[in-house]
């Protein structure tokens, strides 16, 4: 057996009815049965049709709501922050750092929280912090930046 030998086995393949092309290609209706909207060209149900019955976008209740103004942030806690240091050798936690060691997006807006505790002196730069937070840096000597 060589590669250029190979074919498909006997009547497993068909080539497709070209229809809609005359007499000899299947009659008349060109496989879209008897009269109806869907024998027709340009017929289209609307998206989400379910044959007259209710459809979902309908029978499920509207709910809750979207302020396009509220800031969101991706939460780093002092925990991460202690696990991170090491990699910096004692220099600062900047956000572009944040992002080479896949802690957050680089379009993500960095909000850092007091869980977990923190031994090593570090500069951190955030867009957020919380007072604990804040206050756990500082009482080991480090400075918490807030970035615009």
């Amino acid at each position: 057996m060589k590669l250029h030998t190979l074919k498909p086995a006997e009547g497993s393949v068909k080539s497709n009815k070209r229809l809609g092309r005359g007499q000899g290609s299947g009659g008349s209706t060109a496989g879209r049965g008897h009269k109806g909207a869907q024998s027709r060209s340009g017929n289209s149900k609307k998206v989400g049709f379910e044959g007259g019955q209710m459809p979902l976008q309908r029978r499920v209740p509207k709910f809750g709501f979207k302020n396009n103004n509220k800031e969101y942030f991706k939460a780093v806690n002092l925990d991460v922050l202690e696990t991170l240091s090491a990699k910096t050798n004692g220099s600062a936690i900047s956000i572009q750092f944040l992002v080479e060691n896949g802690i957050v997006g680089k379009n993500d807006k960095i909000k850092v929280l007091g869980r977990g505790e923190l031994k090593a002196k570090v500069a951190v730069e955030a867009h957020a912090f919380s007072t604990s937070a804040t206050q756990a840096i500082e009482k080991v000597g480090g400075t918490a930046t807030i970035v615009k």
